[in-house]
């Protein structure tokens, strides 16, 4: 039977459907009933890709006694975390705040006024492990409501002023300097202590892929030329491309390790990782100079377009960690992903050794860390052992051993697909697709050596056409968060504002068309517009105009997801180096200096933020190419994209009408014309043009001055 979420568009909302439950969407229907019927609400809040929401579910909300409950003593309500992060961050904070810790699913109890009282995350239907059972808690607040619903009143206004208090005294009204050159040194040490020199990445287990943390540490290196930023950076991303949370089969990367070796992943997979970790990896082939980390990101864009692309171009969101076990009836998380070394001896029979070393796959099962026991005799693949050390314990030659790691990949990844797939979330949210353009955008100019460089650039005008048609209405200047099903929804954020802004200012250097710079001009406009705050710098996530969330926020923390003020200051800086508007460098200098001259003490928490830091103390560039298609063009090319300048605006233009109708909107680019029939590279930095070169190495040349390391003063 059938609840009333049947009409949501949301997956994670569809998938309880047909729970017993009386749900209702977050809205104004289940806040009349709350108010007329006097009872607490019940707040369910997750996404259609997380395990541990699939658990509570089939544990509580399928259950008929739990169901009871609920419907008897409370209103129900869920909530997509990913359609509506602004209701999602209002109750985290909460939630954070009264229990010191968050997560997904979150369970909060509200007043009528939608003020929280008590909340949570995962609750299983009965005690155990030490958390409280889900059916005693709804038994113990359903009392507490009914024996004296004014005193629960009380408490949670009281605990909401507290949280709106707390909010205001975030707030940094005083105007300080923009933090020196030195706090980006100091946000690199802070790294440095927490490095797990052994495996990688920062901290121990679970570890996450927080690729704004590599990002800033690659800025870092390239402005200061610290050795250590750029090397922590790439042995994390090796260490990663190797272990278990790379999906060495079918590309990409799972959302994060439970244990510290990157060997047993949560095996979801999100489109924000994809995006951001195809970033990162492109900074740290150019940044290094080895192509391994080119050959990661080239494979998990194929990933994307393989099983996260919509017929008309746009990008999925996610795909599930669990799916139903091959032959069953049950889910399990990894089901899709895991091999027993039975398979592997059925499939590869006599060379069934050297693809069991390569993988590290053991008779008993691979993952040590199984806090929960379900990947006994099951294994994940990793790369284990290289080709030498497998040719000298199997006794077989290095060639013989790379013919079967050659066929490896493609019949393991045939004997996968016959398996029941992960369950896809195929909404199409703006912010993530803005990441994606933004990421198959710059391999194409990065990658110009690949003969798929065009596959890539049309990966991301496709996406981006879609967005167009999808989710933006041009005569109303408005843009939608979510498309699903023929349906554009929710009013967008900051931050769907900020990284589809990110997306087609990368989309506009890969292409020099300036249907993309003007629709990110536009966006920007429409940004401050609804976000900005004039009084005290920085940029809240929402309009402050749907009056049933409770706190207008300004998110400053990049975690897995970066924060819409990172992404925004970084899009102002390029926008004023590509149209010399003063007014964004205004705004991103402002949002500096709301952090204050410490801002390298908060590195580890706002690492986006402090790579913006060291991009405002970098030199300001512009790297122009002008010439026809062909080698000479190329050969320059080539040289760009083989350094790692990331606070330099590149663009490499054809000479005609497209290159005259973009110097009507950027004047400084009309004198720029090829010389003597030549392919022609310009650079400019600091308000001052270098001479024109035509050929590579003339280019290295005025590359090499531009590197030089930034002076720090500690």
């Amino acid at each position: 039977m059938s609840n009333r979420l049947q009409h949501e568009r949301s997956p994670y909302l569809l998938q309880h459907a047909n729970n017993p439950v009386d749900w209702y969407p977050w809205g104004d229907a289940a806040f009349a009933r709350a108010r007329d019927e006097n009872k607490p609400i019940f707040l369910s809040i997750g996404y259609s890709t997380c395990h541990w929401c699939h658990v509570m579910e089939h544990e509580s909300f399928e259950d008929e006694s739990i169901a009871a409950q609920l419907n008897h003593d409370f209103i129900s309500i869920k909530v997509d975390r990913e359609e509506r992060p602004d209701i999602d961050r209002v109750y985290m904070t909460f939630v954070q705040a009264t229990t010191g810790a968050g997560g997904w699913p979150m369970t909060v109890f509200l007043t009528p006024d939608l003020h929280p009282f008590f909340g949570g995350t995962y609750f299983p239907p009965t005690s155990r492990w030490g958390r409280p059972g889900f059916s005693e808690v709804l038994t113990h607040l359903a009392t507490a409501w009914q024996d004296d619903a004014a005193k629960v009143r009380t408490a949670a206004a009281g605990l909401l002023t507290q949280l709106r208090e707390t909010v205001a005294s975030a707030a940094l009204p005083n105007v300080v300097p923009v933090a020196p050159v030195a706090a980006v040194t100091e946000g690199v040490s802070h790294f440095t202590k927490a490095y797990d020199r052994r495996n990688g990445g920062f901290g121990g287990a679970p570890k996450f892929p927080r690729p704004s943390e590599l990002q800033f540490l690659l800025d870092a290196w390239a402005l200061t030329h610290v050795h250590e930023a750029r090397q922590m950076t790439v042995d994390t991303l090796r260490a990663m491309a190797l272990g278990g949370i790379h999906d060495h089969l079918g590309g990409g990367f799972h959302r994060y390790s439970v244990d510290a070796e990157w060997r047993v992943p949560h095996f979801e997979k999100m489109l924000y990782d994809q995006s951001q970790l195809v970033l990162a990896n492109l900074a740290a082939s150019q940044a290094s100079g080895d192509p391994f980390y080119a050959s990661v990101a080239e494979d998990t864009l194929d990933y994307v377009r393989h099983d996260l692309t919509a017929s008309d171009g746009a990008f999925f969101s996610a795909e599930d960690a669990d799916s139903l076990v091959p032959g069953g009836d049950t889910k399990s998380e990894g089901a899709f992903y895991v091999f027993s070394t039975a398979e592997i001896n059925r499939l590869f029979e006599a060379d069934a050794p050297i693809v069991r070393r390569r993988l590290g796959l053991e008779d008993a099962g691979n993952a040590p860390s199984d806090p929960h026991d379900e990947f006994r005799g099951l294994n994940i693949p990793y790369v284990a052992q290289s080709v030498e050390e497998i040719a000298a314990r199997t006794g077989r030659s290095n060639e013989d051993v790379l013919r079967v790691l050659a066929d490896m990949r493609g019949r393991l990844y045939e004997a996968r697909s016959l398996r029941p797939r992960p369950h896809l979330d195929d909404k199409v949210l703006t912010a993530w697709n803005g990441l994606m353009i933004g990421a198959f955008a710059r391999t194409a100019r990065v990658l110009v050596n690949s003969p798929r460089r065009d596959e890539w650039r049309e990966s991301a005008e496709r996406a981006a056409r879609s967005l167009k048609r999808t989710v933006w209405n041009d005569a109303g200047r408005t843009l939608q968060r979510r498309f699903r099903d023929g349906e554009a929804a929710v009013d967008a954020f900051c931050e769907d504002y900020a990284c589809l802004a990110f997306g087609l200012i990368e989309l506009f250097q890969a292409t020099g068309d300036s249907e993309w710079l003007d629709w990110a001009l536009t966006l920007t406009e429409v940004q401050t517009n609804k976000f900005w705050d004039e009084t005290d710098g920085g940029w809240f996530s929402t309009t402050g105009e749907d009056s049933s969330v409770l706190l207008r926020l300004k998110e400053d923390y990049d975690g897995a997801e970066p924060a819409a003020a990172s992404v925004t200051v970084r899009n102002l800086m390029v926008l004023a180096h590509l149209t010399g508007g003063h007014s964004f460098m205004d705004r991103a200098k402002r949002s500096l200096e709301r952090y204050g001259t410490e801002l390298g003490r908060v590195a580890r928490v706002m690492p986006y933020m402090v790579s913006n830091l060291a991009a405002w103390h970098a030199r300001a560039s512009q790297i122009v190419i002008v010439g026809a298609p062909g080698e000479d063009r190329l050969a320059l090319e080539r040289v760009v994209a083989g350094r790692y300048l990331p606070f330099a605006v590149q663009l490499t233009l054809t000479p005609g009408a497209g290159q005259d109708a973009l110097a009507g909107r950027l004047p400084w680019l009309g004198a720029m014309r090829p010389v003597d029939g030549h392919a022609t590279a310009y650079l400019c930095s600091n308000f001052a043009c270098q001479r024109p070169v035509t050929t590579a190495a003339e280019l290295e040349r005025l590359l090499d001055d531009l590197a030089a390391p930034a002076r720090v003063i500690l």
